[in-house]
């Protein structure tokens, strides 16, 4: 057996060493190139919307109303968002861009797939079902249940004050 005072010591010294090896790193880590960050993603996202912008206006312009033609975009953007993600685009896209390739509807659809790729090492069922929704579905759950609270109290706002719900 070994002796417990200098298997006590030998622990605080690994411990120190290590508490000093990461202090080190922090010392020597390059700061991260936020401007240059900020550009890519006001650029990647700005190109992703240019995009839908451009097909909307086309759309509008073969007279199809404007519910239509955004419908249509949405589909566009969550379509090419999943196809880039099954490709292995979207994740390279990501790390240009950073938050410039998630704030728009094609980075939750990147969101929805990703974890379902998962599918071929955890089989159908266990994969592609209970991961599809892993990271998007507690967004949908607060997204809905967050309109309803506020269709409620609207509702309710507009009973007390008289207005026509």
């Amino acid at each position: 057996m070994g002796d417990p005072l200098r298997d006590s010591m030998r622990a605080s010294l690994e411990e120190a060493r290590k508490k000093e090896y990461a202090a080190l790193i922090e010392e020597t880590k390059a700061p991260p190139p936020v401007l240059k960050n900020m550009v890519m993603a006001f650029l990647v996202g700005g190109l992703i919307c240019l995009i839908a912008q451009i097909l909307y206006a086309l759309l509008v312009g073969t007279n199809l109303n404007d519910k239509d033609a955004i419908t249509v975009v949405l589909l566009f953007l969550i379509f090419c968002g999943s196809v880039l993600t099954g490709l292995g685009v979207y994740d390279k896209i990501g790390k240009v861009a950073g938050a410039g390739s998630v704030v728009p509807i094609s980075g939750f659809a990147n969101s929805v797939v990703a974890p379902a790729l998962e599918w071929k090492t955890e089989g159908l069922i266990a994969g592609l079902c209970a991961k599809l929704f892993s990271l998007a579905g507690p967004v949908i759950v607060f997204g809905v249940t967050g309109s309803v609270i506020l269709g409620l109290i609207k509702y309710l706002w507009l009973l007390w004050t008289g207005g026509v719900p």
